[in-house]
């Protein structure tokens, strides 16, 4: 009680902006459709899962801070069920679609936001595999005149799909069974794709699977899994047990850092890895699924850097809030930065609290 107390009162001094609301059941994804909502879902294998379109409150809204605003809460603006669980969700851009996909996982959702109601739902199916309904598809999407939607369990069977006619547009071709842990759409053409080995790869669908590879990770961290994003500073890989790995995507062979994230343990589900760069700032990422906090890092001087990282700021409201009881903590299920606020994040955990926060720079404080 005492730790919580201190840190509410340090709270004042951490956060420009901070505000905590609890869902109906834990959610991991957040998925931006413009900077004043997004979507979250729940991943609760024996019952139905809400699918919600929340709009921010207006104070997280605007461009810059403007005083007091009278609503302080999420507004619920479209909501839906799943009969299954939703582990990720993507929307469309520029359409009113969502494609989720959970388990069982032999095929993907394809969902539409009424515009005369408030109402999500199903459109559509795309089959994926009956072999493999115990592992949840990766999915991206590819915006276009003619969305597709990228999708795999493991490098096999990889391909793209017009959201449409729902024909196959391109597939990997190959007998590799690399289980992938995670896709990005980088272009009209192009996309990245990181294996649980740590194995990561840059594809043009233009042509045969050609792919620039890197060297798998796995050497060196203990048969750890791991999660990759690409961004403006170039590719972080994440792995299970802390280690992150910088990348150019020029030159995938050879890391330009290799650090130790200041985790407390070994991410207890690999499956909530998550790391991502910031939109707006330049050299800043976050990573979570450790445990209840989530940790910026400055990358800006890892350069050829080996050795333990600290976070230039950790997020630990979710431990110091939990309001569930129980006697763990509860672990960060997903984290999202804000598309326009460069230190505004979102952020989930498993006993379903999601907190907005807006840090403050310790090194701009001194």
């Amino acid at each position: 009680m005492e730790a919580a107390e201190d840190w509410l009162l340090e709270s004042l001094h951490l956060y420009q902006d901070f505000h905590a609301f609890n869902l109906s059941g834990a959610t991991r994804v957040l998925e931006w459709i413009d900077d004043k909502g997004v979507f979250v879902a729940g991943s609760d294998s024996l019952k139905k899962n809400e699918i919600l379109h929340l709009v921010l409150p207006l104070r997280l809204s605007v461009k810059e801070n403007q005083g007091l605003f009278p609503e302080r809460d999420f507004k619920i603006c479209h909501g839906g069920f799943s009969n299954t669980s939703v582990f990720d969700l993507k929307h469309v851009p520029d359409t009113r679609l969502l494609v989720t996909s959970g388990l069982p996982g032999c095929y993907l959702h394809v969902w539409q936001v009424a515009e005369d109601s408030d109402v999500i739902k199903t459109v559509s199916t795309i089959f994926v595999h009956e072999k493999e309904e115990n592992l949840c598809s990766r999915v991206a999407i590819f915006s276009s005149v003619a969305p597709g939607v990228l999708h795999g369990v493991r490098l096999n069977s990889l391909k793209v799909v017009d959201l449409a006619s729902q024909k196959a547009t391109y597939a990997s071709g190959i007998s590799d069974s690399e289980e992938l842990s995670s896709l990005q759409v980088l272009d009209a053409d192009t996309f990245a794709f990181c294996c649980t080995s740590g194995r990561l790869g840059l594809v043009d669908t233009r042509q045969k699977w050609a792919p620039s590879e890197n060297v798998s990770l796995r050497t060196g961290s203990s048969g750890g899994r791991w999660c990759a994003e690409v961004g403006g500073r170039g590719i972080a890989s994440l792995c299970s047990d802390g280690q992150l790995c910088l990348l150019d995507p020029r030159d995938l062979r050879h890391p330009v850092s290799l650090v130790q994230c200041l985790v407390s343990t070994p991410s207890p589900n690999p499956e909530l890895l998550r790391v991502t760069w910031a939109p707006v700032l330049d050299n800043y990422l976050a990573i979570s699924g450790f445990d209840g906090t989530v940790q910026v890092y400055d990358v800006k001087s890892w350069a050829g850097m080996e050795g333990q990282a600290e976070p230039l700021f950790t997020h630990r409201g979710h431990i110091f809030l939990d309001g569930s009881g129980r006697d763990a903590d509860p672990l960060v299920t997903t984290h999202t930065w804000h598309p326009h606020k460069p230190r505004t994040l979102l952020s989930a955990a498993s006993d379903a609290s999601l907190h907005v926060w807006d840090w403050v720079d310790p090194c701009a404080s001194h």
